[in-house]
């Protein structure tokens, strides 16, 4: 966990900047477009071919058509690998209307707290589940032997 953690902090050195084009449909997420061209070799001419990126907003702080600097972060979920920075230019209400943006440090903290919490309860959980476990393991052993007594009986295998 902590080397995630630090792995994010690495990575946060790269800022790119970029145009939050959706934001409110999804908690704590923003789509970001980021600027990019592409060469096209059969008439020599660059054209524009952006990359979008999804983006997570910690504190639900961006609005549609802010100006954000965004970097590489540890994954929050299966298709958001960035998170935001700074605001570089609000669009709509001022910066100081809005939920301040953590910092990379607070975030570390935030995660760390809520892993810790989360280590503390499974193994509460774990203490619980022991005690019963001996009893449960019994339990699943003669659920076993019955589904397979089931299936060597059945009814019409002994009919034919």
């Amino acid at each position: 966990m902590a080397s995630e953690i630090a792995a994010g902090m690495r990575r946060a050195a790269v800022e790119m900047h970029g145009i939050v084009v959706s934001a409110g449909l999804m908690d704590k997420t923003v789509k970001v477009r980021l600027g990019g061209m592409r060469w096209e070799q059969r008439v020599h001419k660059w054209f524009k071919q952006p990359r979008y990126k999804l983006v997570h907003d910690p504190r639900n702080s961006l609005r549609k058509g802010d100006v954000v600097a965004i970097t590489p972060s540890w994954r929050e979920s299966q298709h958001v690998r960035h998170v935001v920075k700074h605001i570089v230019a609000p669009y709509g209400p001022g910066i100081d209307e809005r939920p301040p943006i953590p910092t990379m440090q607070e975030r570390a903290a935030e995660k760390l707290k809520k892993r810790q919490a989360k280590d503390e309860w499974r193994a509460l959980r774990r203490a619980v589940t022991g005690a019963e476990g001996v009893a449960g393991a019994l339990v699943q052993e003669a659920s076993k032997l019955v589904r397979r007594a089931a299936k060597v009986l059945r009814p019409e295998d002994v009919a034919n």
